[in-house]
């Protein structure tokens, strides 16, 4: 048992939540997992029950504590991060009414074009209105309604009763953190999804008015704002019970799962990039600078470090695609093969798709399986493989699938060097899919870019929130905990890889252009 100094991190990702034992010296001393289910609602929602997370949490956190890695007393703090632009409807108990929405979930699209939309309609938004977005917040909820505004405004007119009475609505970090603390409260990075706040001078973001109007929201039904990196209060009993920690320890703000990984991946300084493959997928980097670019879903969004911002955006799927193709088509456990998928599922299907040549014999996949976010916003568009034939193997329809995604990343790669305006080089691999050294190739490859494969990609947002807990506590800076991620592998691109895969890329991107009429007649 150690006595090393720790925080609790807490990682709400979409499959499940990890929590681990974070050392003050940067070092993961001990994690553990469970998984929480999706919630898939005949109209079309993506949910989970926010009792489940709490319940998944306290698991995990149990079975960790009780491993004895550390001892009780080392916890000397809690801090979570948590999939970003979810839904949370809570009431003056603190108690959830309902399912949360989710970022996947797009029934609220019906009532985006009133809050964006006008008289005049230019990419699907008033000019007046999004001149304020850009200017005061530097970003704007998307037509495709998966934003927590537009989830809000489907619960008020689809669930009246929950609407009524709801206190406040919550991210799901933040309400992780109201069951810690009993208090509800976001952080500047938290809340900036929701596009309400003035974020010109981070140092006092604060609600606007005029965007709060425009968006059909009051501001009594959402939480006060404060840091990162503040304490926002101490654990209460009855949570250190559920967790096997001791009460009164001190929670920090926390922050999503983009600004977590930006901090785990250990790339923290501005133009240091990476790449997270996770249920989702992002490239980013911080930048010295507030903008946005509409046309191409980027925008500078603030970081979970103070006064610094982030560039922020989202592809829908990544390793959801991986984990599609093993439940729903190779494992799927219907009366075809009733068994359920193999412990060793993904290793098994990373070796398939290993023993595919690059560029899967021209089969294409595009991996939209629940629309996208960057760099378009397009909930209508679908997945599909193309170009199959007779000699077609599964092999390469699996490859293909490892593929598709990287071929997303390169067109987002591109979106956002152009808002950077410069190239960027290396690219960090995080994230559950950062463990392939298949996809990290992969992805080097249909880049064109060194990807540097840090050690233990997995824990990188877990990471992320411990080292913004121990920064809370004053016991490191930003710069020192950075240092101590390890990088283990390093990918070059590989000359005539990347000129197969550029010219792949472009079919893969006329696919879109091409076919975005047909998934938005079927699928509008």
């Amino acid at each position: 048992m150690s006595r090393l100094d720790c925080v609790l991190a807490i990682d709400l990702g979409t499959s499940g939540p990890k929590v681990a034992l974070v050392g003050v010296d940067g070092t993961v001393v001990d994690s553990d997992y469970e998984p929480t289910p999706l919630i898939l609602t005949p109209d079309g929602g993506v949910e989970q029950d926010p009792e489940a997370w709490w319940d998944a949490v306290s698991a995990a956190s149990r079975r960790m504590m009780d491993r004895g890695a550390v001892a009780r007393d080392a916890v000397i703090g809690v801090c979570s991060t948590a999939q970003w632009l979810g839904t949370v409807a809570v009431n003056e108990a603190g108690e959830h009414l309902m399912h949360a929405l989710i970022w996947m979930d797009a029934r609220g699209a019906e009532f985006m074009p009133d809050v964006c939309g006008g008289r005049v309609v230019v990419q699907g938004y008033e000019p007046r209105k999004i001149t304020r977005w850009i200017r005061v917040s530097g970003g704007a909820p998307g037509p495709s309604g998966k934003d927590p505004v537009a989830h809000i405004l489907w619960i008020r007119k689809y669930r009246p009763d929950v609407f009524r009475d709801a206190k406040v609505f919550l991210e799901p970090k933040d309400y992780l953190n109201l069951r810690l603390t009993g208090r509800a409260v976001s952080t500047v990075d938290s809340i900036a999804g929701h596009w309400v706040t003035d974020n010109r001078d981070l140092s006092h973001v604060d609600y606007d008015p005029k965007l709060l109007a425009i968006s059909h929201l009051r501001r009594s039904m959402l939480p006060d704002i404060v840091r990162s990196v503040d304490v926002i209060g101490e654990v209460q009993a009855a949570a250190a019970d559920d967790l096997g920690i001791r009460a009164g320890v001190p929670v920090v703000g926390g922050t999503p799962d983009v600004q977590s990984a930006t901090l785990g991946s250990g790339a923290v300084d501005d133009f240091a990039a990476h790449l997270y493959l996770g249920t989702s997928s992002w490239i980013t980097c911080h930048v010295p600078f507030k903008k946005t670019d509409l046309f191409r879903r980027v925008a500078s969004v603030p970081s979970a470090i103070p006064d610094r911002f982030v560039a922020g955006n989202d592809q829908e799927t990544a390793g959801g695609c991986i984990n599609w193709l093993r439940d729903q088509v190779l494992w799927p456990r219907d009366a075809l093969d009733p068994e359920p998928a193999p412990p060793d599922a993904l290793e098994r299907i990373n070796e398939l798709a290993a023993s595919a040549p690059p560029g899967s014999s021209g089969v294409i996949f595009t991996p939209w399986l629940n629309g996208e976010r960057t760099p378009v916003d397009d909930h209508t568009v679908r997945a599909a493989w193309s170009n199959l034939s007779l000699g077609t193997s599964r092999a390469d329809q699996v490859r293909a699938v490892f593929e598709g995604v990287a071929f997303n990343s390169a067109w987002l790669l591109h979106a956002v060097e152009h808002f950077t305006k410069r190239r960027l080089e290396p690219i960090r691999a995080i994230g559950g899919g950062a463990r392939s050294e298949l996809w990290c190739r992969i992805h080097a490859d249909a880049l064109g870019r060194t990807v540097e494969q840090v050690e233990d990609p997995q824990s990188a947002n877990v990471r992320g929130a411990a080292f913004l807990g121990i920064v809370g506590l004053q016991r490191s800076s930003f710069a020192e905990l950075a240092r101590s991620v390890k990088v283990t592998q390093t990918f070059e691109p590989e000359p005539s890889t990347c000129a197969l895969y550029r010219e792949i890329a472009k079919e893969f991107r006329a696919m879109y252009k091409q076919n975005k009429g047909i998934y938005a007649r079927l699928n509008g």
